[in-house]
C-alpha cells in the first residue's frame, strides 16, 4: 500500500508542479512565512483522506513550503476535538487552517469567527458563501465528472457481458455513505454515464450510514450481490466493497467493481473495473499560490477536467474491448462543455421530463428559492456553491432501506 501512495504521490507531484508553473509562486522568505494547519478526519490508510494528504504534500513541494510549515493533525472525530485542533494550529502560528471532511465544518467555521486573521478551509462544505465571512471557505471538486466516466467503464464492461449472454438483467449495485447531496449527485452521475452505453440498465443504493466503515461496505456489497447486481459502485473510503466483489468474483460470481479515491487494484486485481478520484494538489496549489501572492482566496472554489482536478484510475485488467478509446471521448466532450453530465434529455423523474430544479439561493442556504440549477437543458452542478446540490432521485434509481 506505502509503495502504491508514493507512486500516486510522485504523479500527483507532477501534475501539481504544471500548475504551479502557470504562476510563480512567491515562493523563498514568503514560503517560509506561510504556515499551513492540516485537520484530518482519518490518515494515510483511509483512502479519501489519502487522497488529501498526497494532494497537501505535492502542491506544497511545488510551491516551496518546507516540512515543518505543516502541521498534521489525523483521525479527528466529527465533534469539538476539530475545533479544538484547529484553534491548536492557530496557536502554533498557521496562516491557514484545512479540515476535510463535511461534518468538520460547524467546527472549522466557528474558530473562523474567533480568529479572523488567519484563513480557513471546510473542505467539501457548503456554508462559506452563507456565513459572510472573509476568513472562511469551501472546495470541492466536480467529481460528478469522473464518476460519469467511471459510468462508461462500468458500462461497456455490461455491454460486453450481455452480449456475451453472461447476464441478462443489467442491475448495478452502489454503495452510498450518507443520503446527502454529493452521494446522490455521485451515483446519478455513474449511472448516467453506464446508461449512455446500456439505456436499459437499473441501480439500487445500499447506504451504511458511515464515511469509512471496511465491515459494513463490505456486507452492503455482499446484500447488493445477493440481489443480483453484476457491478458494485460506492461512494464510501474503503477497500470494504472491492475486496467483497473480489471474493466472490473468485467463488464463481459474474461481478465487478468500481471504487473511488483510489486505486482499487491492489484490494480486486481482477474484479476492479476503475475508480472515480481527485487530483487535489489542483486546488492546494491554488490555495498556497493565492496566499504567497497575497490574493484573495474564492470563498467557493470548484473544478474538474478541464483542471485537471479530477480524474479515473487505471482499467482493469477485464475492462470491455475499446473501454479506453470510450472514455478518451468523454473525457475530450466533457473539457469541450459538449457533453453535460446531468443533461435532462437523459433523465426523468416520476416518469416526467424534469425542466425545473432551485439550487442554493445566492445565501447558500439550502432555501431553494432563489438559483435555477436548470438552464440551457442541464443542471449547473457546483456552479452557485462549489458542494455538490443535483439531490433529484431520477428514475431507474432505488435507494433502499
Amino acid at each position: 500500500m506505502k509503495k502504491f501512495l508514493a507512486l500516486i504521490l510522485a504523479l500527483v507531484m507532477a501534475l501539481s508542479l504544471v500548475a504551479c508553473g502557470e504562476k510563480t509562486p512567491a515562493g523563498g522568505d514568503d514560503a517560509a512565512k506561510l504556515k499551513v494547519g492540516i485537520v484530518l478526519v482519518g490518515d494515510e490508510n483511509e483512502g479519501y483522506t489519502a487522497a488529501h494528504m498526497d494532494g497537501i504534500k505535492a502542491a506544497a513541494a511545488a510551491c516551496g513550503l518546507a516540512d515543518e510549515n505543516l502541521v498534521w493533525c489525523y483521525n479527528i472525530p466529527e465533534n469539538e476535538e476539530c475545533y479544538d485542533k484547529c484553534v491548536e494550529c492557530v496557536e502554533q502560528g498557521c496562516n491557514v487552517v484545512i479540515t476535510n471532511s463535511y461534518s468538520h465544518q460547524t467546527y472549522t467555521q466557528q474558530a473562523a469567527e474567533e480568529n479572523p486573521n488567519v484563513q480557513f478551509v471546510a473542505m467539501t462544505g457548503d456554508t462559506a458563501m452563507k456565513s459572510g465571512l472573509k476568513n472562511f471557505h469551501n472546495a470541492f471538486n466536480y467529481t460528478f465528472e469522473s464518476r460519469y466516466v467511471s459510468g462508461i467503464v462500468a458500462g461497456m464492461k455490461l455491454k460486453e457481458l450481455m452480449d456475451a449472454g453472461k447476464v441478462t438483467d443489467p442491475y448495478i449495485g452502489y454503495v452510498g455513505a450518507y443520503p446527502y447531496a454529493e452521494v446522490v449527485s455521485g451515483y446519478t452521475g455513474f449511472f448516467l454515464g453506464i446508461k449512455s452505453i446500456v439505456p436499459e440498465a437499473h441501480m439500487d443504493v445500499q447506504y451504511t450510514n458511515s464515511w469509512f466503515n471496511i465491515q459494513d461496505e463490505g456486507k452492503a456489497a455482499e446484500a447488493l450481490m445477493s440481489r443480483g447486481c453484476v457491478i458494485i459502485g460506492q461512494h464510501a473510503d474503503s477497500t470494504g466493497a472491492p475486496k467483497a466483489v473480489q471474493t466472490a468474483k473468485d467463488n464463481g460470481q459474474v461481478v465487478y467493481s468500481v471504487g473511488y479515491n483510489v486505486d482499487m487494484l491492489k484490494a480486486a486485481p481482477t474484479a476492479a473495473l476503475t475508480s472515480a478520484s481527485n487530483n487535489w494538489s489542483v486546488f492546494y496549489t491554488y490555495l498556497f499560490n493565492a496566499m504567497l501572492n497575497g490574493e484573495e482566496v474564492k470563498t467557493d472554489w470548484a473544478a474538474g477536467y478541464n483542471e485537471g482536478a479530477v480524474c479515473i484510475t487505471e482499467l482493469g485488467p477485464e475492462v470491455a474491448e475499446g473501454t479506453a478509446e470510450a472514455v478518451a471521448a468523454a473525457e475530450k466532450a466533457i473539457k469541450a462543455g459538449e457533453l453535460h453530465v446531468f443533461d435532462t434529455a437523459n433523465f426523468t423523474v416520476g416518469g416526467q421530463p424534469v425542466t425545473s430544479a432551485f439550487t442554493f439561493d445566492s445565501d447558500g442556504d439550502w432555501a431553494n428559492d432563489t438559483n435555477e440549477g436548470i438552464v440551457d437543458g442541464y443542471y449547473h452542478e457546483s456552479e452557485y456553491i462549489s458542494a455538490p446540490s443535483f439531490s433529484l432521485r431520477i428514475d431507474g434509481i432505488t435507494e433502499l432501506n
